[in-house]
């Protein structure tokens, strides 16, 4: 396996003041950055007053971000209710029907007709055959 060679070699004089040329560079550039960028000229009136556009353009999207968020909010709440609803008519549903199954069986219907007069038939109806005579 190799070894890297070029980290045992120290660097010369003039390779580290370079390197301390390039580094000094590039902090003067950061710093002449964040000099200009909190710089009093950019935060002046006259600079403000032509941020208003973009200033008010973020705002509505804020109120637009809001008011959607709070629609969401009340669809989710109203799908949730009406879920709730189903379930409930779902019941009702079910309960009506075997309910009603019940009361649909020959034994119920005999005893509900029975405080009327009738009585269930226990013979097999009779079938009535018509002739057709000639003529």
């Amino acid at each position: 396996m190799a070894r890297n060679a070029y980290k045992r070699q120290p660097l010369s004089e003039e390779q580290q003041a370079e390197l301390q040329e390039t580094v000094e560079e590039k902090a003067d550039a950061t710093r002449s950055f964040f000099q200009s960028l909190f710089s009093s000229a950019r935060f002046s009136s006259l600079a403000f007053v032509g941020y208003i556009p973009f200033i008010a353009f973020v705002g509505l999207l804020a109120i637009i971000y809001i008011a959607n968020r709070h629609y969401a909010e009340r669809t989710v709440r109203q799908i949730d209710q009406l879920g709730r609803e189903v379930k409930e008519m779902n019941w009702d549903y079910k309960s009506l029907s075997a309910d009603l199954m019940k009361m649909t069986t020959q034994s119920e219907i005999a005893k509900r007709v029975d405080s009327m007069g009738l009585k269930e038939r226990t013979a097999p109806p009779k079938k009535i055959v018509v002739l057709k005579t000639k003529k």
